[in-house]
């Protein structure tokens, strides 16, 4: 049975879906039932991958901004190693960014009227998997 914002990925051609609306049947993709993948969410190595709130300057507006960013050392983003996608999941609603190598790995989010606590916050690494706040 599926839950409702579950990751699941065909390890055969790479195809990764989220689950919109749960269901009791199996998701399957080339031939064969689709992996769910798990969030992790303490680091290892020396890459970092738990997305974070943090501030940073933003040039454009010559303003510290608020914006979630994947790890306190920020991820690569190389061609081979990079953040695909950044999720801001609160109250029932989620805003996702999906960010190309050349990206900086951030997204912009106003967190002013936001509860910190209740926010959970999930990143895709292509190399290393799913990655949570939680």
């Amino acid at each position: 049975m599926t839950e409702i914002k579950q990751i699941y990925k065909c390890n055969i051609c790479g195809n990764i879906v989220e689950v919109l609306h749960a269901g009791v049947g199996e998701l399957v993709c080339c031939g064969k039932p689709m992996d769910l993948l798990i969030e992790k969410n303490n680091d290892e190595g020396l890459e970092k991958h738990i997305p974070v709130i943090g501030k940073f300057f933003d040039a454009d507006s010559d303003e510290t901004r608020n914006a979630v960013v994947i790890g306190e050392v920020l991820h690569p983003m190389e061609p081979a190693h990079h953040i695909e996608w950044i999720e801001v999941i609160y109250d029932g609603s989620s805003v996702k960014k999906f960010l190309n190598p050349s990206d900086a790995p951030k997204m912009l989010f106003d967190f002013n009227n936001i509860d910190p606590e209740k926010v959970k916050l999930r990143a895709y690494c292509n190399i290393h998997g799913l990655w949570s706040n939680k």
